[in-house]
């Protein structure tokens, strides 16, 4: 018997020296084949020259070399092959970024409930992502990217991507078609290290990467179910068909809602079909499409969440406030070219309408957002003078297509009662444009020592104009920018890898934030606090360090980092003369700050058994961002994130399939106002799980059990400007004490 083997991972060929005589030839001719640069790409491994093939298979015999032909008796050559799934090889290859990146294997995530992206990223190490009233306005922030947006917002400091394409624009990031479901993994890019993909902004870059017709069932049903009335369903398919391929899923969710006025609703379309025009070309079309509805409780203080953190703030329950994303499309394209071995293009475009009706207030928001964007990557692999060199040049790009605000009565009260519902009150338009050219290198100097280089230059455009009521005050900005890199990473042996960088990076504020930084109508006008112009603003720049260690030794496998970054113009919340008149604040530049933090994971392997494996998993986050020197709040810690943050879970997984977890989420108390004299409380969560997973087959069961303890806690914080000691409304509860279960079944 024949049987082949190779491990990916160290990239080499076993041979078991024991070849019968009568298979010698035969083997030894089949191993001379088998590598070629084909094959070898195809299951991840770098080409094995057939020249050394024959050495490895040959024996020796008192110190000699014999004939491939002329085996020793009894002697079999084992080669077995463990193909790497999509994670792992994306994992393999952001190893070669100088910095924090990760990869969440969608497999492990689907293990458990998956409400929001808030369950997805839980673990992450740098990562603030909290759910509010379960809606998928996620809290996210990573190494304090974003501090002032609140949460049902468009997405601040931070590129987000499908399959490498941008979702965000010169607006933010919307986020309802971000579903959870019918994804191979998740790419998580900390800080400066997004550069590949053109993400220049403080908190870096997250990618998510769909399913396609190579990586999932064929036919593939999903419940999910549990408390607050929750219910979620999916249905999916996809398949290869010769040069053609697809994957489509369609989702429905509903949650009635822990607190009151909560009721969450949602439908959505994820579709996407390839086609290998041959060896070298193929080409994938995208499509989404997502509705949603999520009622708005507002804010409640510190002692509400404390004593009832079912409540919701008044009169949003009263009034039946709610966002509604009515239906955003997606359409997007990616084609990849292999020019050669040694180089490839990538070229992708992509088309959103993101229409938005927010019914919060006595006046109404209704948003419309059409975009295009395009990315362009050029990598090539060579050996320059001896040594290895990666080379990646990239062109990312979004514009707004169309940009615009109206508000219109929706409550009869206050300055509102003389007028009908639905009259027009204010309409806004905005425009923008972001577009950046990267170039990066990474070189290896000498074995296992390679330095990274790397520019971009950043063209931004931004308007905006207030011409309903009038009168008309249109407002321009622009800016060219210069953002270096440069960084190193080293493996002194097999288990450990260190790396750093130096790195600067670009936020512009989003097209909207210029109107909400402007000035305002009279006190005696019906549009009495909103603002009558735009404002200027300034980007936000920074400069960070970063230096950190990953690795993995004797059952336990690390990563380790600690950053640091002065940062200008940072967006926070300000207060003019203007805007204190109106007893607000408004969107501006901060005078400078920092950003500090700690990020630390750590998988341990306690026991394992007979294919059974007891584990503990870490994942600690120490962020420490505070004002250097500001004229009102001094060195004051900026509010909103937890200074302290960990999540640990231990876990076992056992050979028949079944596994159960016990975790906890930790929390240190979170500044709720600029002036750090009001917070919400530390807290501390526990939750279980357990399911069954029934072995080479596509088929779970899970029970998940969240907050055992039924803790009262704001999972979600957004600061407001000046306390003085009094409590302000800016938290929102986290859940209560549930029970979710699900199943799963996949059919090939």
């Amino acid at each position: 018997m024949l049987r082949l083997s190779f491990s990916p991972l160290r990239n080499h060929l076993y041979v078991n020296r024991r070849l019968r005589p009568n298979h010698a030839v035969l083997a030894y001719a089949f191993l001379s084949i088998l590598p070629s640069s084909a094959h070898a790409a195809e299951a991840g491994l770098p080409p094995v020259d057939p020249s050394k093939q024959g050495h490895q298979t040959q024996p020796t015999h008192a110190g000699k070399a014999s004939s491939p032909t002329r085996a020793t008796a009894k002697e079999e050559i084992s080669v077995s092959t463990r193909r790497r799934s999509d994670a792992q090889i994306a994992e393999s290859h952001l190893r070669s970024i100088p910095g924090a990146a990760t990869v969440i294997d969608a497999q492990q995530v689907l293990k458990g409930r998956n409400l929001t992206n808030a369950d997805a990223l839980a673990f992450q190490p740098g990562v603030f992502a909290q759910a509010s009233g379960g809606g998928d306005g996620l809290r996210i922030s990573v190494r304090g990217s974003g501090i002032q947006t609140g949460v049902n917002y468009f997405r601040s400091g931070m590129l987000m991507m499908f399959d490498g394409l941008p979702v965000t624009t010169p607006a933010g990031t919307p986020y309802e078609l971000f579903e959870s479901l019918g994804l191979q993994y998740t790419e998580v890019l900390r800080g400066a290290n997004s550069f590949d993909y053109g993400g220049l902004q403080l908190g870096g870059a997250i990618n998510y990467v769909t399913q396609t017709g190579y990586n999932s069932q064929k036919y593939q049903a999903r419940a999910e179910a549990g408390s607050f009335g929750y219910v979620k369903e999916q249905l999916s398919s996809g398949q290869v068909l010769g040069k053609f391929d697809y994957y489509i899923s369609l989702t429905n969710s509903y949650r009635g809602g822990y607190q009151h006025n909560t009721e969450a609703t949602s439908f959505g379309v994820n579709a996407n079909f390839g086609y290998k025009f041959n060896d070298r070309v193929s080409t994938r079309l995208f499509f989404r499409y997502r509705q949603t509805r999520n009622g708005w409780a507002g804010f409640l203080t510190r002692d509400q969440i404390l004593k009832n953190p079912k409540q919701a703030q008044q009169p949003y329950q009263e009034w039946g406030s709610d966002r509604i994303q009515p239906g955003t499309k997606y359409y997007a394209d990616m084609t990849t070219i292999k020019i050669d071995d040694k180089s490839k293009i990538e070229l992708g475009f992509n088309y959103q309408d993101a229409p938005i009706d927010i019914q919060y207030a006595r006046f109404s928001q209704v948003w419309g957002y059409k975009t295009i964007a395009g990315v362009l990557n050029y990598d090539r692999h060579d050996i320059l003078g001896g040594h290895k060199s990666d080379t990646r040049f990239g062109i990312l790009t979004y514009t707004d297509l169309e940009a615009w605000q109206t508000n219109r009565v929706r409550v009869q009260s206050g300055n509102f009662a003389g007028y009908p519902i639905g009259t027009s009150l204010r309409h806004v338009t905005y425009g923008g444009t972001e577009n950046y050219f990267h170039l990066r290198n990474n070189t290896e100097l000498f074995h296992n020592f390679w330095l990274t280089t790397a520019g971009a230059l950043a063209f931004i455009q931004k308007s905006s104009d207030v011409p309903s009521p009038g009168p008309s005050n249109p407002f321009n900005t622009s800016s060219i920018n210069f953002i270096p890199r440069a960084g190193f990473r080293y493996q002194p042996d097999k288990h450990v890898e260190i790396y750093g960088n130096i790195s600067r990076s670009l936020q512009p504020p989003n097209d909207w934030n210029y109107n909400y930084a402007g000035s305002y109508y009279p006190s005696t006008s019906p549009q009495a606090g909103m603002n009558a112009t735009a404002g200027k603003l300034r980007n936000q720049t920074a400069t960070t360090f970063e230096i950190g260690t990953t690795g993995h030794y004797a059952g336990n496998q690390w990563a380790l980092t600690y950053y640091h970054s002065s940062v200008h113009n940072e967006l926070l919340a300000v207060m003019t003369p203007e805007s204190a008149a109106q007893g607000t604040s408004i969107y501006g530049n901060a005078s400078p700050t920092e950003h500090q933090g700690v990020e630390f994971s750590l998988d341990t392997t306690l026991y394992k058994w007979r294919k059974n494996r007891l584990s503990l998993r870490n994942a600690y986050t120490w962020q420490d961002f505070h004002y250097k020197h500001d004229s009102v709040f001094g060195k004051n810690r900026l509010p909103g994130i937890p200074e302290h943050f960990y999540q640990g879970g231990i876990n076992l997984d056992l050979a028949n399939g079944f596994y159960a977890g016990f975790d906890a989420q930790v929390s240190s108390k979170v500044g709720a106002a600029y002036d750090m004299t009001y917070f919400a409380p530390s807290y501390h969560i526990f939750n279980a799980h357990l399911g069954y997973s029934w072995p080479n087959k596509h088929r779970t069961v899970f029970l998940n059990f969240n907050n055992l303890a039924s803790t009262h806690y704001a999972s979600i914080v957004v600061p407001g400007y000046i306390a003085g000691g009094s409590q302000l409304s800016v938290m929102q509860p986290g859940d209560g004490f549930g029970v979710f279960g699900g199943i799963s079944l996949g059919f090939n």
